[in-house]
């Protein structure tokens, strides 16, 4: 039994370590995800390693338990963020100005899913003022089309290979651009939003690839990475949100946060695990929902399944520039400004 958990809990470890790795093969990267579930598998195995190394006095079972142990505590540190016991980043809205609010709602639909009612049916009780729609294909485009009675702006770039992308608003929209960032295949969505109170504030909509077999994360990392220098430039009220196949605690996100200053509704709050909605013990924070300092947070949820492999996210985000800001990233240093460059160039070559 011994050699049989030691020979797991070296498993754990190496899946443990590999993420420190800098490097955007998709083989090591896809351990960025499964953090609570190395956690877990972790502690059940250090118990057992740790109760019959005890009793064994087996030097090298020693060792590993010792490295279980730290493997924990690693996971542990990683994961404390986006607990309730840690202080949030995105501060409470003071007031919820009705005028200043913006409510969205991030969904990927799946494109095999035929759902559509159910779905509409979620908008409709959910009210959002922005819908991002993401995994689309045309019949998706034409089922959705009702929601245009009540949403009457709109982006549309529906596509048959999962990664389209719908966007309605009831606020107005200006200046909306369709953006192919790094792959000609993959779309990203620019826009300009009216509030009620005339107040202009920029929308990002993104669905980069994820990592998978043979598909290594340097462009997804790369895209990601572009709008953060982006919004760090504009220096305006902004709000990136999407399926961005990568969890809340990966490098290439806290690197996101520190370039472009923006905050995340997560961290103090919980996971909100988006994916996988069928499979409970497998499911990760990937679809995000981030704004720059200027807005507080009235709300965000996961809502109820639609027959997807992914939650839809609803956030409600007010702006509240007169109030004191919210708890900022770390600032970027020298070092994380040349792996910003060193990622983009390595996610833009041809």
């Amino acid at each position: 039994m011994l050699p049989i958990l030691v020979f797991l809990a070296v498993l754990v470890i190496a899946a443990t370590l590999l993420p420190l790795l800098r490097v955007g093969e998709w083989w090591v990267r896809i351990f960025d995800f499964p953090r609570l579930q190395l956690f877990s598998i972790g502690a059940i195995l250090a118990i057992g390693v740790g109760y019959l190394v005890f009793y064994a006095d087996h030097a090298f079972g020693k060792w590993v338990f010792i490295g279980l142990l730290a493997c924990l505590i690693y996971q542990g540190f990683r994961m404390f963020p986006y607990t309730r016991l840690a202080p949030t980043q995105s501060l409470d809205s003071i007031s919820l100005p009705r005028e200043n609010l913006l409510k969205i709602l991030t969904a990927n639909v799946y494109m095999e899913n035929r759902n559509a009612q159910g779905f509409l049916d979620l908008i409709s009780a959910s009210t959002p003022d922005v819908v991002l729609v993401i995994e689309p294909d045309r019949w998706w485009e034409t089922q959705l089309r009702s929601l245009e009675s009540t949403y009457p702006y709109t982006i549309k770039q529906p596509q048959e290979n999962t990664y389209g992308m719908l966007l309605y608003s009831r606020l107005k929209l200006r200046n909306s651009d369709i953006r192919f960032l790094i792959d000609p295949e993959v779309p990203s969505f620019f826009t300009e939003i009216e509030l009620a109170s005339g107040v202009v504030i920029e929308l990002y909509g993104l669905h980069p690839r994820p990592p998978s077999i043979g598909q290594d994360t340097y462009e997804r990392d790369a895209e990601l990475l572009i709008v953060g220098r982006k919004v760090a430039r504009a220096q305006k009220p902004t709000v990136v949100t999407g399926d961005l196949n990568d969890v809340a605690w990966s490098d290439t996100t806290t690197l996101f946060q520190k370039i472009s200053r923006m905050v995340d509704p997560r961290i103090g709050r919980g996971f909100f695990n988006t994916y996988h909605a069928k499979y409970p013990i497998f499911r990760f924070p990937v679809d995000h929902i981030f704004h720059t300092q200027s807005f507080r947070l009235g709300e965000i949820k996961r809502l109820s399944p639609i027959g997807s492999d992914h939650f839809p996210l609803l956030a409600v985000i007010a702006y509240e520039p007169e109030y004191p800001s919210n708890s900022s990233p770390s600032e970027p240093d020298l070092d994380d400004r040349q792996e910003v460059k060193e990622k983009i160039e390595v996610g833009t070559k041809p």
